[in-house]
């Protein structure tokens, strides 16, 4: 009888303190979708979980239908009081409605939110962007990627009420302007990383602004932006702290331009993808300045020889891992075993950045092998 105590009491400290120290380590390793499912389980399973803040500092509503109405239940709940980031990246149904309810209802779930992504949500325009923003003081990452309602006006917005942003994403936002620049540059010096892929209306005087008001910049994406010239690109120069640098299709780079973007002395990746004014020269002026290169995309560059190769490999030969010299006709030796006898270090051979905006059919249509994934920065986005 002794022992069936002992033992009793051996498998109640077992319960009691092993198995939810066990759960917590689990658990942080599972996705919030089955973290969800494992409330459902029992009572006992759902305190438990519920019990690690933790865990719900990220509420994740990705492609999700009726996500408005889930996100305004969700926060409601204590366990997501403190909640820091938001995912409603390409989820549905989620409207300026929505985001009004949630300032109004939901203001204190907000304060110690951080992280805010609404890509490819399309029925959020400037009244749903001021609304959220106002609720958020904290906001530090803002991304609206693919969303053509909003317009300048929702960046002031942003900006007024939001005063620590340090990474913003406005890629295929094709309704904002210079001004929305020039607010950005007034607004966040200590900004870091700024995507303004396929933002057809900037200029160079929009580009100046931030190259001048954002000193801190450490990844700046300029892809298929083709109305910015040397004028802006020579002011690049300026951002010390530069670490990816993607200007795919700027087709008014000069040499003297990129000559100028090589003073970028912590350069760690570089997309030059249908810069077509680009030679030897200006190839070479990154060889001797971004001496730490690790990416470098020449793709379809006509006017390149192996020559700059030779200049490549004798300052970044132990740094590159990916380059891509694929169409361009002037370099002889490209083949993949004379590229690793220059580059000993590389691993992949291609990059497929310049198909980003396409669907998944698109991109197979073109051949390309989707185990690229991770050579180069292949994005479906």
């Amino acid at each position: 009888m002794e022992g069936e105590d002992v033992e009793a009491a051996e498998e109640g400290t077992w319960s009691r303190e092993s198995i939810p120290k066990v759960l917590r380590i689990v658990s942080t390793r599972l996705p919030q979708r089955d973290l969800i499912s494992l409330l459902l389980v029992s009572p006992w399973l759902n305190g438990t979980l519920v019990s690690y803040p933790s865990l719900w500092l990220l509420l994740d509503l990705r492609e999700m239908n009726n996500a408005g109405n889930r996100l305004m239940a969700a926060l409601s709940l204590p366990r997501y009081r403190h909640v820091k980031q938001i995912n409603l990246e390409f989820a549905q149904d989620i409207e300026d409605k929505h985001l009004e309810l949630i300032k109004n209802k939901c203001l204190d779930s907000l304060q110690n939110l951080e992280v805010l992504n609404l890509n490819g949500c399309q029925k959020i325009s400037d009244k749903g962007i001021e609304d959220i923003t106002s609720a958020c003081p904290n906001l530090k990452v803002f991304s609206i990627y693919w969303n053509v309602r909003v317009t300048d006006i929702g960046i002031a917005h942003l900006v007024k009420n939001c005063k620590h942003i340090v990474d913003l994403n406005f890629s295929g936002c094709k309704n904002l302007s210079d001004k929305c620049l020039q607010l950005v540059a007034e607004n966040y010096p200590e900004l870091e990383l700024l995507n303004l892929t396929r933002c057809v209306k900037l200029t160079d005087s929009g580009l100046q602004q931030i190259l001048h008001g954002c000193p801190c910049l450490h990844s700046l994406n300029l892809y298929a932006l083709s109305s910015f010239t040397d004028e802006a690109y020579k002011r690049i120069s300026l951002l010390s702290h530069l670490k990816f640098l993607d200007l795919c299709g700027g087709q008014n780079l000069s040499d003297e331009g990129l000559s100028c973007i090589a003073r970028c002395k912590s350069l760690l990746s570089l997309n030059l993808t249908w810069c077509v004014r680009i030679t030897d020269v200006g190839v070479i002026a990154v060889a001797q300045g971004c001496t730490s290169l690790e990416f470098l995309s020449l793709f379809g560059i006509v006017g390149v020889t192996d020559k700059c190769l030779e200049s490549l490999s004798s300052t970044c030969s132990n740094t590159i891992t990916t380059l891509d010299v694929n169409g361009c006709i002037g370099i002889k030796k490209r083949s993949r075993d004379e590229l690793l006898q220059l580059f000993p270090k590389l691993q992949c051979f291609k990059d497929y950045s310049w198909i980003r905006g396409y669907s998944i059919m698109d991109i197979r249509s073109f051949g390309v092998d989707m185990k690229f994934h991770g050579c180069g920065g292949l994005t479906i986005l």
